[in-house]
C-alpha cells in the first residue's frame, strides 16, 4: 500500500467505527486527510482496535517520521556532564527515552489538531499509547501526581521509551512550591530513567506554554534539576534538553555556556 492508500483506509476504519462519523466525507486533498486522521486519533477513546487497522498504522506512521528525518541525538550540540541541546521535532529524536509533558489524566491529548507536545507524542507514538496509558491509570484509580513520572513503550517512535511527567501549571505568580515540583518533574524522570537502564533521556520544556511557566525561569530549574541529580548521584545518563523555538534554544545556550564555565 502506498502511504495515501494507508491513509485513506485508516481515516475510513475510524469513521466507520463511530456511527456518528459515517456521513463524514473523506477529502480529496492530502493535508486535509492528514488533519482528519489525526483529529480522529485524538479524540478516541482508548478502547481495543483490530489488529489490520494498527498493521497499517504502524506502517504509516513509521513512514511519516521517516519522511521528517529522524535525528540521533549524538550529533547533537554537546556540552559538558552529557548534556546537549538540540532543537527540533521531538517524535523525530532517535534516543532511549523522550519525556511527554503530559496532563494528570495520562491519556494524551483530546483536543483536534492541538499543537501541544502530548498530542504529538501520542499521535506518532499510535493509539497503542493511550492504550497502554488507560491500562496504567485503570490500575492506579487517581490521577497522575504533578512532578511524579511514569514509563510506557514509544510504540512507532524511534526512540525505545515515553516517561509522561505533569508539570505545575501556572496560575499568576510563581510560586516555591511550583519551582519545586518542576524540579521534582526532571528528577523523577531521572530516577526512573536510572532504574530502567535508559542511558539517554530527551526533556520537552515542561510546564512552558500552555501550562504558563516563564520560559526562563523553567530553563533555568531544569538545568539546576539535572545537574543536582548527576552530581548526587553520579548518574551517566545522557541528557538532552529539545527546544522547539529560537527563544527557548538562546535561553538554553546562555545556561549551559554558563555552566560550562562555571
Amino acid at each position: 500500500m502506498t502511504q495515501s492508500e494507508r491513509r485513506i483506509f485508516l481515516i475510513g476504519y475510524l469513521l466507520d467505527e463511530n456511527p456518528n462519523y459515517r456521513k463524514i466525507e473523506i477529502p480529496p486533498d492530502e493535508e486535509e486527510q492528514k488533519k482528519l486522521f489525526r483529529a480522529l486519533v485524538n479524540v478516541r477513546d482508548a478502547k481495543p482496535i483490530g489488529e489490520t487497522f494498527l498493521k497499517i498504522q504502524d506502517e504509516y506512521l513509521k513512514t511519516e517520521i521517516k519522511e521528517k528525518g529522524v535525528t540521533d541525538y549524538r550529533t547533537a550540540e554537546r556540552f559538558e556532564n552529557g548534556i546537549y541541546l538540540w532543537q527540533g521535532d521531538i517524535t523525530t529524536l532517535k534516543c532511549d527515552a523522550v519525556v511527554n509533558a503530559a496532563n494528570s489524566a495520562l491519556l494524551g491529548c483530546f483536543h483536534p489538531n492541538h499543537g501541544c507536545i502530548d498530542n504529538q507524542i501520542h499521535f506518532y507514538s499510535g493509539v497503542q499509547l493511550r492504550l497502554e496509558c488507560e491500562s496504567i491509570m485503570r490500575k492506579r484509580l487517581s490521577p497522575e501526581p504533578t512532578g511524579s513520572a511514569t514509563l510506557t513503550k514509544a510504540y512507532n517512535l524511534p526512540c525505545k521509551y515515553v516517561i509522561h511527567t505533569v508539570g505545575p501549571i501556572i496560575r499568576g505568580k510563581v510560586s516555591k512550591e511550583d519551582e519545586t515540583l518542576l524540579s521534582s518533574c526532571y528528577t523523577s524522570c531521572l530516577g526512573l530513567a536510572e532504574k530502567n537502564g535508559i542511558e539517554s533521556v530527551a526533556f520537552c520544556c515542561i510546564s512552558t506554554g500552555e501550562f504558563c511557566f516563564p520560559n526562563e525561569l523553567a530553563a533555568k530549574t531544569a538545568v539546576e534539576a539535572v545537574n543536582n541529580f548527576k552530581k548526587k548521584s553520579g548518574s551517566k545518563i545522557e541528557v538532552i534538553f529539545n527546544v522547539f523555538k529560537d527563544y527557548d534554544r538562546r535561553i538554553y545556550e546562555k545556561l549551559l555556556q554558563k555552566n560550562r564555565t562555571a
